[in-house]
Parts: C-alpha cells; structure tokens; sequence
C-alpha cells in the first residue's frame, strides 16, 4: 500500500511506533494483573497495593504520583500537536474533533441510560480511549491500514484525552482547600512568569512542578491534573522548516526523555495495579449490572455509533475531509478501536467510585469487556476492510 509523503513526517512517525509497542506492553501488564489477581498471590497482590510507603499507600504512588508524570506527558504531546501537529489548524482539527465530541457524547449517555440513580456518576467512564492499546492493535496490520487513518487515531484520541482531562478537573473534584488552591494558582503563573521570560532549562519547572503536585494533592483537585498544567507551560518552538521534524526546545527535550518511562514503566504499571479484578470472586450477575452494562456497551457500542456518526455527518456536510486513501470500512474499523479505553477509563473509575469497591469491579469487568471486544471487532474490519487506494475515479 502506499501512502502520501505527506503523512510521514517523522516525529510523528516514531510517536505511533513509540504507542504502538508501549500498548503491547500495557497488554501484557493487564493480562499478568489478571492471572497474579486469580491464583494464590491474588491476596498478597491485594496487601501490597494498600501497603503504606512513607504518606501513601502504593496504590495512591501509582495513580496519584506516576500518573501526573503521564499526565505531563500526554499535556507535552496535546500541547505540541495543537501549536505545531496535527492539530495545529482548523482544518486538521475537524474531523477527528468532531470524531472525538461523538465519541463522548454517545457513551455517555449509554451509561447514563443503565445508570440513572446513584451509578450515574460514573456517566464519564466509558468515553475514554486508550490511545496505546488502539494503536498497538492497528500497528499489528502493518500496511494494511494507510498512515491517514493512524493519524486520525491519534489526534482523536489526544483530544479525547483533553476531553478527559477537563472532565476530570470539572466532575471528579471533591472537598476543596481554597488556601492550597491558592498556593496552586499562584504557582501557575510563576511557571507562565518564566516562560515569558523566556526561560529555556527545564530544571526550575520540574522542581516548580513538583510543588504544584504536592499543592494539588492537597487542595481536592487531583494531583495529576498538575502534570497537565505543567505541560502548558514548558517552552517550545516550532519545528519550522527543519527537514527532519526535529527541534531540541525544552517540551521537545521533556518529551523525549518521558516516553519510554512512561510506556514501558509508569503506564504498564498503573494496568498491573488496576487491572487486577478477581474473578473468582466476582458473582456472575454481575456480569449484568447497569454499571458493566453501560461501561462494556458505552465503549463497544457508544464509541464506534459516536465516532463514525459524527464523522459521516462531518464529511457529508463538507466539515472535513475524509482521511486520504482510507474506505469506510476501514473509518469503522478505527472507530471500534477507540472503544478500546483501558488507562483513562480505569482511572476516572476509581475517581467516580473512590468508596465502592464493588462498582469499581463492575465498572473494570465492563472496561475489560468492551475494550477486549472492541479491539478484536476493530482489528477484523480493518484486516477485511478495502482501502481507498488507489483513489477511486472520479464520475
């Protein structure tokens, strides 16, 4: 198959291959999860979780101190597609914009038609996706899938994750400390303050970053929506005319020295710590539970009726383009794989029932669910799927 030079440049390249094996490798972190949960260890695995280290239980290190550093890693990657991406115009935004708005929007109100009472609070569980899991299952069909469609995955889905993010600052926010939020801010805008001034090393905003974590944790915001503010105000430049892509700005520099400690450690991480829901335990009914119903079909159902509604309504209308060279099939079959929402879905989980153990494996029953069948659904249309190439003649 070939592909447009246009959709090859190569940061871009390696942030795809980069996702790609970092969810193979979140694959096998979830699926260990599952088996040490399951067997013997299962109650060990549990004792070590709430284990306390220092102020914290594990858990809390992982989900509330790794995790921001995620967060900064996924505020450095929206904030450079946005200034200098695939984000950076209206026109590349559209499409997967209004992909993304959909694919919310629909599951969850899915969610919300299972759970009206008191689960509703979980409405925002299902409308994540993973954007490692989704591109480790595209990248397994190699050039079956044209290089537009994989950009469209990503940017959709780190819109999505700015989705997220601001649900998750808006909707999961709890007890207040005005006088730490203050703290907060005024920290905020001394990190804005230096890169005004154009201040380029990177160490006065990691150790500023790390006083606004410790602010945040404590003022009722979660702590790893620092990571994302700290993202916003780290320098860049533009790429410009460079040949390779390549600039060595300071969110360039962050960047890079993020990505494998992220996917090969913190993110595999969080899935060996979250993933591990004990089965053996869990009463079949619960297999039908307005929360493992509205999660698994939000994401099943909701995301690929979402993202494929809206995106069919888009280009329609003439508010975007459809990716050059891909079918229809081949749009729904990305569509089902943005079903897959493992990583933020689990976490905005245990942020909407931080209390309820038992809607918290529900919900994760549902998340393994609808994400397993959506990414073998996605992965089949695409590897049956026909692509537009070559280009379809014109009448």
């Amino acid at each position: 198959m070939v592909d447009s030079p246009h959709f090859r440049p190569s940061a871009l390249r390696r942030f795809l291959d980069g996702q790609s094996s970092a969810g193979l490798m979140l694959m096998g972190a979830a699926a260990l999860a599952l088996v040490v949960a399951n067997s013997s260890l299962g109650l060990r695995y549990q004792e070590l979780l709430v284990a306390k280290v220092g102020p914290l239980s594990v858990s809390h290190w992982i989900n509330d101190g790794f995790m921001a550093i995620f967060f900064l890693l996924v505020g450095l990657e929206i904030k450079r597609e946005v200034v200098d991406g695939q984000l950076s115009t209206w026109s590349r935004r559209a499409l997967p914009g209004i992909a993304a708005a959909g694919g919310m929007a629909v599951p969850a109100l899915i969610f919300l038609a299972f759970n009206p009472g008191a689960t509703a609070h979980g409405w925002a569980i299902p409308a994540a996706t993973d954007i490692a899991f989704a591109l480790a299952v595209i990248s397994l069909l190699g050039p079956r899938v044209p290089s537009s469609l994989r950009v469209f995955l990503a940017a959709l889905a780190i819109i999505d994750d700015l989705g997220a993010v601001v649900i998750i600052a808006l909707f999961y926010t709890y007890g207040l400390s005005i006088i730490d939020l203050a703290g907060a801010l005024a920290i905020v805008l001394v990190l804005i303050t230096l890169n005004r001034a154009g201040v380029t090393r990177l160490t006065p905003y990691l150790v500023l970053g790390t006083v606004l974590w410790v602010l945040m944790l404590r003022s009722g915001i979660h702590a790893t929506l620092a990571g994302v503010l700290l993202a916003f105000t780290i320098p860049m430049q533009r790429t410009g005319a460079s040949p390779d892509g390549e600039t060595n700005s300071a969110l360039h520099r962050l960047e890079r020295a993020l990505h494998l400690p992220v996917g090969f450690f913190i993110v595999p991480i969080f899935g060996l710590a979250n993933a591990g829901v004990r089965l053996i335990e869990v009463p079949a009914e619960s297999l039908v539970t307005p929360v493992t119903l509205g999660v698994g079909l939000g994401l099943l159902v909701g995301k690929v009726v979402g993202i494929l509604g809206f995106s069919t309504l888009a280009i329609r209308l003439g508010l975007a383009d459809m990716p050059i060279y891909a079918g229809r099939g081949q749009l729904a079959g990305t569509a089902l794989l943005c079903g897959i929402g493992f990583t933020m879905s689990i976490f905005i989980t245990l942020l909407a029932f931080p209390a309820d153990p038992t809607a918290q494996a529900q919900a994760k029953i549902g998340i393994l669910a609808g994400s397993l069948l959506s990414g073998l659904a996605g992965y089949t249309l695409l590897r049956l799927a026909r692509s537009d190439w070559p280009p379809t003649p014109s009448r």
